[in-house]
């Protein structure tokens, strides 16, 4: 084979991970890490890109790159508030996800899209009204906590909604991005992992108990272990 034969074997086996944030201060240090690496010059093709803030610019940035270079995996990091007390720092990764606030409030109670007979609660790519990551073995290298999310577009401060979301999604964080990124993944049939530090209790206004300075540099640290795992694997191993 000569050069020019090797160079078009390497480029089609590489694997292409892309990780996505909303902000760049949420994966800032593990992108400085990506780049002194270099894995674009190894077998292994890692990028860093931002969506912006929210489910709308989540879905429409992903979509778009994805038509213009198909990923092999896509990694989304973060913070979220947390339906737990005294859960700050701690890193998850999300199993079920759903956009929790798509639906209607009459006399005191909401109602989702599924309860409205607006969407089936199995049409794909929902399983029980639920965005479910099927990628266990992604999973299980992540080896964080597995639990369930809900994704809204207006952070939760009023207490009779957070208990509904409790009651009925068992959530144990909140985040404005993380169901637009499990629809589009799962609708492309992309392997995907989403994970949260959590930075703050959720309803809690008095911003000096947050921890979003410590919650992202616990983030960054279980980023970059992760990359450093995933890149003695080839992208087969993670197909289902």
């Amino acid at each position: 084979m000569d050069s020019t034969g090797l160079s078009m074997f390497m480029d089609i086996c590489y694997m292409y991970i892309l990780i996505i944030a909303a902000t760049r201060n949420e994966i800032q240090d593990a992108g400085i890490f990506i780049e002194e690496k270099k894995y674009k010059q190894e077998n292994f093709k890692i990028e860093i890109a931002i969506t912006g803030i929210g489910l709308v610019s989540t879905t429409y940035f992903l979509t778009r790159h994805i038509n213009n270079q198909r990923p092999d995996m896509i990694i989304q990091a973060g913070i979220a508030g947390c339906f737990r007390q005294n859960k700050n720092n701690t890193i998850v990764s999300i199993y079920k996800d759903v956009v929790a606030d798509m639906g209607v409030a009459e006399t005191n109670l909401f109602k989702d899209i599924f309860d409205l007979k607006l969407a089936g609660k199995n049409d794909l790519p929902f399983v029980d009204g639920r965005l479910v990551n099927p990628h266990q073995k992604l999973l299980s290298l992540a080896a964080f906590e597995q639990v369930n999310a809900v994704s809204v577009n207006e952070i939760t401060t009023n207490k009779n909604r957070i208990d509904w979301y409790q009651q009925n999604y068992a959530p144990f964080v909140e985040s404005m991005e993380g169901a637009a990124f499990h629809y589009v993944c799962l609708q492309e049939k992309i392997p995907f992992l989403q994970i949260r530090a959590v930075s703050n209790y959720i309803g809690e206004r008095d911003k000096s108990k947050w921890t979003i300075k410590e919650s992202i540099v616990a983030l960054n640290e279980q980023l970059i272990l992760l990359i450093n795992k995933l890149t003695i694997y080839d992208e087969a191993y993670f197909r289902i």
